[in-house]
């Protein structure tokens, strides 16, 4: 029940006008003298306190070892200094609340959510594991054993991994490319000394954030947030420089990846995109929700409303640090793959040669508005987006002015996001399949790479 009461809190909105105008609420930064960044934001709507921690541990710093920054973000929880793992978990279910930890591609960090009573035993927790994990060996065995048997689960489903096919194709030798996840072989290497090693490298306050959003006094929670965490020394942060990965392509290429059993293609096609600061990211927002953004897409009204190719077809703009990809993605039966793809490559050029009308356009601009505002409107949702900022450079005049720039959007302007930020040709293709069936009609997309979906990697 308390866990009940406590999503149903966490979800009503704050700070949204009637007319959907969403501004970022006030809030304070500061920083530690250690170096940690701090954002604090007030919101006394219902009585919950929500944390988001990040630093720059993502698996972009893997190296060769593929899974190490998941594995390490795992065994945070695994126990600490002084709690164990099912102490940890014990104590936070017992009233409630929520603790998790993550690893993306550019970062990596801690989320929680609790009730302001609980806040001194949450916080005594998140303490513990941001600072003092144990990660016990005995624990981090055990996971890396569900791991690897995930590892070959997911190659089961050409859904769950088709990503991992796609970026290792594009991004070529940039860490974008390795898989977050690991392979089986990497994934066996890594022990627990490893992720502790990993920690001290990449959990350090000068490349760190943490921001609490919720029913709190900033005055009293800066005291405490600087008693927690003020005395903490890491490592020094490592400013690693890295340079843009070169996502032109000089030729159309297919990577087909064999699955013997496979009944159905499953395919993504596209090319570069852009990374998260790109400034036409709102205008790129609006012509990919025409696109394949929504259940009423071009893509998927053509493939699945009106020829009944796929269940369901759409189209996507992944957003990284660095860079970004834009893919078509959808599913069909082996004995309709071509068909599919054809028709996904036809809409793509019906958009750059029909464009789009003010009718079609208006509906867009609706659609982004309404759903922007649900974004943020929870305590937690601020608090990642506060932290967000942090990883990835910018403030609050991308939210602040979104929905100006949506309703300023022209059809002379979409035009040229279409041909800036579409790609028309040279596209990369992905598909999962059974190849006996379906490569000699795939060829005529671009020269065939064939990989066997049993094999290793990606």
């Amino acid at each position: 029940m308390k866990h009940i009461l406590l999503i149903l809190l966490a979800i009503i909105p704050v700070s949204i006008t009637a007319q959907n105008n969403f501004k970022v609420p006030p809030y304070e930064k500061f920083k530690l003298k250690n170096g940690l960044t701090v954002y604090l934001m007030e919101q006394h709507e219902v009585p919950l306190i929500n944390v988001s921690a990040v630093f720059d541990a993502g698996s972009i710093n893997d190296g060769a070892h593929y899974g190490l920054a998941g594995l390490t973000a795992d065994g945070l929880l695994f126990g600490t200094n002084k709690y164990s793992k099912a102490q940890i978990e014990e104590m936070t279910d017992f009233v409630g609340a929520s603790i998790n930890t993550y690893a993306s591609k550019d970062n990596a960090g801690l989320t929680s959510s609790f009730a302001v009573k609980d806040q001194d035993k949450l916080f005594d927790i998140i303490h513990q594991v941001i600072m003092f994990p144990a990660f016990d060996a005995a624990e981090f065995n055990k996971h890396k054993e569900r791991t690897l048997l995930d590892l070959d689960q997911q190659k089961e489903s050409p859904r769950s991994v088709i990503g991992n096919y796609f970026n290792a194709f594009v991004f070529k030798n940039f860490p974008y490319a390795n898989p977050g996840g690991g392979t089986k072989s990497t994934v066996q290497k890594i022990s627990a000394e490893d992720a502790r090693t990993f920690y001290k490298n990449n959990y350090t306050t000068g490349r760190g954030a943490i921001a609490i959003v919720g029913d709190f006094k900033t005055a009293d929670m800066k005291k405490r947030i600087t008693s927690m965490f003020g005395t903490w020394k890491t490592a020094e942060s490592r400013m690693v420089k890295r340079v843009a990965p070169d996502l032109e392509f000089d030729k159309s290429r297919v990577l087909l990846v064999n699955k013997e059993d496979a009944r159905e293609t499953t395919f993504l096609i596209g090319g570069k995109g852009v990374d998260y600061n790109s400034n036409d990211y709102v205008p790129i927002l609006v012509v990919n929700t025409i696109l394949g953004g929504r259940f009423t897409s071009w893509l998927n009204d053509a493939l699945r409303v009106n020829s009944g190719l796929t269940y369901g077809a759409n189209s996507r703009f992944s957003r990284y640090k660095y860079a970004g990809t834009f893919a078509i993605s959808t599913f069909t039966k082996n004995s309709t793959t071509v068909p599919a793809v054809d028709m996904a490559l036809n809409v793509l050029d019906s958009l750059h040669k029909s464009g789009i009308d003010e009718t079609t356009l208006a509906s867009a601009k609706a659609y982004v508005k309404g759903d922007f505002p649900p974004d943020y409107e929870s305590a937690g949702a601020l608090a990642r987006l506060l932290t967000d900022m942090f990883v990835f450079n910018f403030d609050e005049n991308y939210i602040n002015t979104f929905q100006t720039k949506v309703d300023g959007l022209t059809t002379a302007q979409v035009k040229e996001i279409i041909a800036n930020y579409f790609p028309k040709d040279k596209l990369q293709f992905v598909m999962v399949g059974k190849a006996s069936e379906i490569k000699d009609k795939v060829k005529k997309y671009g020269e065939i790479t064939e990989k066997q979906i049993k094999d290793e990697g990606f």
